[in-house]
């Protein structure tokens, strides 16, 4: 464990400010770490992660008997595989703050599960959440003799199904993914600078495992819109009902979970071409890598710990006073980001309505009529 460390110069004290929790995070520095053994897939990917995640990323050379999932494991594991897993988080924990990350990536393969990666995601120095996918039918970035994009440009990431909606294996991914390839918080981005586009979509999906099976997996109380203002409660939550049910319930959903549809990875560059108007036509050419991933073993975040990452901080006086932070009543936000609002009339009186004055339409005044009446009867009498 780190000892603290208490500032003694103002160079220090910023360097340990820096890494104090922010409201705006900088962008997830990753570390790639090699197990024991590593093929050389799992290598190649190492190399092309690395070049789509530069600056943020750092390679851990040597090898390590790290095995981040043997600390899941229940009772039944022997004392020298449990005190070998706690190993394992304490050397994440310690590599964690010493380098100022909050990512990881460890690579592992084995005759029971070959070319294996597990993305490894921090919270305050401890271990939030984990995931582990296997590499198929990769491709490297050198085989693609196209143009490459520039390094340290925010991507465009594409997710091509429902199920990163609605299976919780799914979304633990999307945000999985997302943190990894996600940069610096920006507010807006040109088109100029959109140089590459990483697409992420999925085989097949089996009759068996439709929208209405994979919500079924989350709890009732969850909606579409829930899921996407918190994915990561949605799964952990999806992992506590998994976990509470029966023998048999608990087969059939490994079962299920066994013939998910694979994922695709492909990564393009854009190509700005004329089109005749202000827009120019953008075409996608392949940059590099590819490759198909098959879903493993999964740790859902402790919910203690995602309550505590969640947290948001508490708003300022001026942005209270701009009406941020308070739920305004008759006011969405529609899927383009436009703010729209909704107004509630009374009941209207239309006969009093003032429209526009024409003589046809107008009503003779009481008076004037009296008038033309005697008119006319001055006129009979005059014919008589």
């Amino acid at each position: 464990m780190l000892r603290v460390i208490k500032p003694k110069t103002a160079r220090s004290k910023r360097a340990l400010d820096a890494r104090e929790p922010k409201e705006v995070e900088d962008p997830r520095t990753v570390i790639f770490v090699k197990g024991t053994h590593t093929g050389e897939v799992v290598n190649g990917v190492f190399k092309d992660l690395m070049a789509l995640k530069r600056p943020h990323a750092v390679a851990f050379n040597k090898k390590n008997v790290i095995h981040p999932f043997d600390s899941a494991t229940n009772s039944s594991t022997t004392s020298s595989s449990a005190a070998g897993s706690s190993t394992s988080i304490a050397s994440l924990e310690f590599w964690a703050a010493k380098n100022d990350a909050s990512m990881f990536v460890v690579g592992q393969t084995t005759k029971k599960r070959p070319n294996g990666m597990t993305f490894v995601r921090m919270f305050d120095g401890r271990v939030l959440d984990m995931i582990e996918v296997g590499v198929e039918n990769y491709k490297a970035m050198a085989d693609f003799k196209t143009p490459k994009s520039t390094p340290g440009n925010k991507p465009l990431l594409h997710f091509a199904s429902e199920l990163f909606d609605t299976h919780p294996r799914f979304i633990h991914l999307k945000s999985m993914l997302i943190d990894f390839f996600n940069g610096e918080e920006v507010d807006s981005i040109s088109l100029i600078g959109l140089e590459h586009v990483i697409s992420i979509s999925l085989g097949p999906t089996p009759s068996t495992l439709n929208d209405a099976t994979s919500m079924s997996l989350l709890p009732s109380t969850y909606s579409a819109d829930s899921v996407h203002a918190n994915p990561l409660a949605a799964v952990a939550s999806a992992s506590f009902i998994a976990n509470s049910l029966p023998p048999t319930a608990a087969t059939s959903l490994a079962m299920a979970s066994a013939s998910l549809p694979k994922v695709h990875i492909r990564a393009y560059t854009t190509k700005l071409l004329s089109s005749g108007v202000r827009v120019p036509r953008v075409e996608l050419v392949p940059m590099g890598p590819a490759l198909d991933l098959v879903l493993r073993r999964a740790q859902a975040p402790d919910s203690d710990m995602l309550k505590l990452a969640m947290k948001r901080p508490k708003l300022k006086k001026t942005d209270v006073e701009k009406g941020l932070g308070k739920k305004r009543k008759n006011v969405e936000v529609d899927e383009m980001g436009d703010l729209r609002g909704r107004v509630h009339v009374g009941l209207q009186d239309l006969s009093k309505l003032k429209g526009r004055r024409m003589k046809g339409l107008q009503e003779e005044r009481p008076g004037k009529k009296q008038r033309i009446e005697e008119d006319d009867g001055d006129d009979d009498m005059d014919d008589e």
